[in-house]
C-alpha cells in the first residue's frame, strides 16, 4: 500500500497521531478502489519519506473508517487534509501536486 515512512491513520489512533500531535500531518483519505488515490500514492509517500521528523503523512481508508471521514465531510476522494495544533487548517481534493502539499507544510 504505502512506504514504510507513511504512516496508516484509523478511527483508534486518529487523535492521538493527528490530533495531539506537535507537528504537522498531512492525512490522505483514500480507498482501495479508487483510481486517482492510486494516483496520488506515489506522492503521498514521497512526502512522507522527505518529511520524517518535520511532519507526520499518512493515509485513511475511508471503508475502513468511516467515522472519521464523516466528522470531517469527506465526499469526495482522494482528499489530503492538513493538521496542526489538533486542527484542520487546509484541504484539497482530487490529485494534489507534490509541491502545494509541501509548500503547505514547510508554511508556518
Amino acid at each position: 500500500m504505502a512506504s514504510a515512512s507513511t504512516l496508516e491513520f484509523t478511527e483508534e489512533n486518529f487523535e492521538s497521531q493527528v490530533l495531539q500531535s506537535s507537528i504537522p500531518v498531512l492525512v490522505d483519505f483514500w480507498a482501495e478502489w479508487c483510481a486517482p488515490c492510486r494516483m496520488l500514492t506515489p506522492t503521498i509517500d514521497a512526502i512522507a519519506t522527505e518529511s520524517t521528523g518535520k511532519a507526520k503523512v499518512g493515509k485513511l481508508n475511508v471503508d475502513q473508517h468511516q467515522s472519521v471521514a464523516v466528522k470531517y465531510g469527506i465526499q469526495s476522494i482522494p482528499t489530503v487534509l492538513m493538521f496542526k495544533n489538533g486542527q484542520m487548517v487546509k484541504k484539497w481534493v482530487g490529485v494534489v501536486q507534490k509541491g502545494t502539499l509541501t509548500e503547505a507544510l514547510a508554511a508556518p
